[in-house]
């Protein structure tokens, strides 16, 4: 089990210095840019090192990057609507939960629901398209 640990340390701080290094020469990083290779003399890729069993990766990261994008913008919802949205993605780290079970959370109609979830979305449409994210993606 020791030498799995090692390796593992190992890896994240090849990660970690590659990612330095690409950082103060550009700002992007490609999760396909080569950090070295493996025991065969295969070449790696940061990708390879973060694959997950159960999600890819590339999904994952542009997930978190969008739900970055969303919490810049909830000021401009009104409680319940923030209320709403939240609970609708699963933001906050909660559960994603259907128009019913929001429903019968907030004791209104599952129709009440879905349009605030719609006037929601819509004000976070336009102001996306009006006042671009300019965070740190």
């Amino acid at each position: 089990m020791l030498p799995f640990i090692s390796t593992t340390v190992d890896i994240r701080m090849e990660i970690l210095m590659h990612l330095r290094s690409l950082k103060k020469t550009r700002k992007d990083v490609s999760l396909n840019d080569p950090i070295g290779q493996d025991k065969e003399g295969n070449e790696i890729s940061l990708i390879d090192v973060l694959k997950s069993k159960n999600e890819d990766v590339v999904d994952e990261i542009s997930l978190n990057m969008e739900k970055k994008k969303i919490y810049h913008y909830l000021h401009i919802l009104d409680d319940r609507e923030k209320e709403v949205i939240i609970a609708r993605f699963g933001l906050d780290n909660r559960k994603e939960l259907t128009q019913r079970e929001i429903a019968k959370k907030l004791n209104i109609s599952r129709s009440y629901v879905s349009r605030i979830e719609k006037r929601a979305l819509m004000k976070l449409y336009n102001e996306f398209y009006r006042r671009p994210y300019k965070g740190n993606t």
